[in-house]
Order: structure tokens, then C-alpha cells, then sequence
């Protein structure tokens, strides 16, 4: 797939090497590069995945990064349901309409 210019796509980039990170960071942190991708709007008239490219971001700030998807996905979500807190809902309404009679 071909992205296009104004396609919203999503870049990759290593914003900082190991060797300048911040000396207060977890050893386990400091040995890894800090990894960045960032969503925004293609720039390049078009590209392909693994090109390297500019995008504007919603903000309107220019970044340069290897093209990693087009048209990604939002992958996060809030995780498993927890069996307490789903209850805690119908609880609080026992309790409420309870103080109400």
C-alpha cells in the first residue's frame, strides 16, 4: 500500500541513544535506545513502508521517521475487567436508593 500526502500515518524514530539518556534512569532502562512513534499527517507525496518521511502532527509540529503503518489502528485499551469493580456500580445504587426510603 501506497501512502499519500495527507494520509494519517504512523512514524518511528530513536529519539535518544543509550548513551544519552538521563544518568538517573533504572540500569535496565539506560541500556535501551528510547524508542518514539508518533501519528500525524504525510507530508511526502507518497511513500511506502520502511521510507523515510515527514509528517505534521495535530499540533502542526513537523517530524521526520521511518513510515511504519498507514491509517494505524489505536491498539490501547483499559485491560480485563476487574469482578470488583464491575460490581461496585450496583452496589453504590443499593446504597443510595436505600438512604432514599
Amino acid at each position: 500500500m501506497i501512502a499519500r500526502k495527507g494520509d494519517w500515518v504512523q512514524i518511528y524514530f530513536v529519539g535518544l541513544n543509550p548513551q544519552q539518556r538521563a544518568a538517573n534512569l533504572p540500569e535496565d532502562t539506560k541500556r535501551v535506545p528510547l524508542e518514539i512513534r508518533i501519528k500525524g499527517f504525510l507530508l511526502n507525496d507518497e511513500a511506502n513502508i520502511g521510507d523515510i518521511v515527514k509528517i505534521e502532527t495535530p499540533v502542526g509540529r513537523e517530524v521526520e521517521g521511518k513510515l511504519e503503518e498507514i491509517y494505524p489502528e489505536y491498539k490501547h485499551n483499559f485491560g480485563k475487567p476487574v469482578k470488583e469493580l464491575l460490581e461496585v456500580g450496583k452496589q453504590l445504587r443499593n446504597m443510595i436508593e436505600g438512604d432514599q426510603q
